[in-house]
């Protein structure tokens, strides 16, 4: 687990409850600890049945805080609650869930979240059939009306063999939850629409060719991910890729440049910014085969006639010229010689505010690693020129620039 810089030195306050679930928990945890944040656990006596302190106290390196009667505790619940940034009830079980939406304050777990005045998320996990039940039902509104963020649950087999909904969200899925809420809450792009284009589109010869390039997605899925982060509405205009897409995106998946393009123009209409990372194809065959080409085939011949594919940022270009929409856009340039002025050259000619522009052939940059060098344009000249550096770096970079030039 890699430390994520939106968590770095946050106060993050896990409540565990008893459930089976809590073996998650600890994996949380863990995750958080991992990732930057400063964990504090409150276990109730339920839980503790489960797990006990000791493991919880190893995976973060903080205390564990178990019951309100212990001696200074009676008053720890109001530093927990204030000192926090986020608090997280994993597992949330159906009592804790009542005991919440009727204000009840029996133990330290519940009277914490009375004192809290930071988001609070509740990940429940219950047995087959009580989530659904109408009482929990009404008690997990109350909890959304009041503006708690119930995560889950998810469908699947329970420790009682029964199938159904009531499992504990995943660490991995509850970690992306909270990015996404510390996000809005703080983010330098909270509120704001942004746009995000990210993997390679690829345009058909026949059923089961395409023409296409080596881009995996990467560096423009780390751009969602850091715009996520920023506290924005993210739109996500994806083409073919097998790499995770962040959790809370609006995913519009895509596969040739048309539908790329169409997509594009559709999202950037009220937008304040886009990201065009997308590799596109710049070529498309000219013809295409509604059946599989033979070798054989000599209407087909070794010769493929391509024509050029539409520019997506001249058709944004005159888009912004006419309603001023998108208010930043951020173009890349993938080269292989003479980057920086090929790059200059398309920020000019696409009227982009900044251009990124990297050489593919550089050790460490381009398609399918995990790090990259990019130098940042603009029209005044060179913004950040960045040294080698995960593509987790480049885009809370490029991030923070475009955040820098909305004001």
């Amino acid at each position: 687990m890699k430390s994520i810089t939106l968590l770095k030195d946050k106060r993050i306050l896990l409540g565990v409850t008893g459930s089976i679930a809590c073996y998650k928990a600890a994996d949380l945890a863990s995750k958080l600890t991992q990732a930057g944040a400063l964990v504090d656990v409150i276990l109730t006596e339920s839980a503790q049945k489960f797990v006990l302190p000791l493991t919880f106290r190893s995976v973060t390196g903080r205390p564990c805080t178990t019951s309100m009667w212990d001696l200074d505790e009676h008053v720890r619940h109001v530093g927990l609650g204030e000192q926090a940034d986020l608090f997280i009830i994993a597992p949330a079980t159906a009592n804790t869930i009542a005991k919440l939406a009727g204000g009840l304050a029996d133990n330290l777990l519940t009277l914490t979240a009375l004192a809290a005045r930071c988001p609070l998320l509740a990940a429940p996990a219950m047995d087959g059939g009580m989530y659904a039940h109408p009482a929990t039902q009404a008690n997990a509104q109350t909890l959304r009306d009041r503006g708690v963020h119930i995560i889950g649950p998810a469908e699947g087999r329970m420790a009682s063999g029964l199938l159904g909904r009531g499992r504990m969200v995943e660490p991995p899925q509850l970690l992306a939850h909270i990015r996404q809420v510390l996000g809005r809450q703080t983010g330098v792009l909270a509120g704001k629409k942004v746009v995000v284009t990210a993997g390679p589109t690829r345009e058909p010869l026949d059923p089961v060719r395409f023409i296409s390039n080596r881009s995996t997605g990467k560096q423009g899925l780390a751009v969602a991910q850091a715009a996520v982060d920023a506290g924005a509405d993210v739109t996500l205009i994806l083409g073919p890729t097998a790499e995770p897409v962040p959790l809370g995106v609006n995913l519009m998946p895509v596969t040739t440049t048309q539908e790329m393009a169409d997509a594009v123009l559709a999202a950037v209409q009220d937008a304040e910014v886009l990201f065009m990372v997308a590799a596109v194809a710049d070529f498309r065959p000219d013809t295409q085969s509604d059946h599989k080409i033979k070798k054989t085939d000599e209407q087909w011949g070794l010769a493929i006639g391509l024509e050029v594919t539409l520019d997506i940022l001249s058709a944004v270009k005159d888009r912004r010229e006419k309603t001023g929409f998108p208010r930043v856009a951020l173009g890349f340039a993938a080269e292989t010689k003479d980057a920086f002025e090929y790059g200059r050259q398309k920020l000019l000619r696409k009227g982009l505010n900044f251009i990124a522009v990297n050489d593919v052939t550089a050790e460490g940059a381009g398609f399918g690693v995990d790090t990259n060098r990019v130098a940042l344009l603009s029209s005044a000249g060179v913004v950040e020129n960045m040294p080698r550096m995960s593509k987790t770096a480049v885009a809370e970079r490029l991030v923070h620039h475009v955040a820098k030039a909305l004001g």
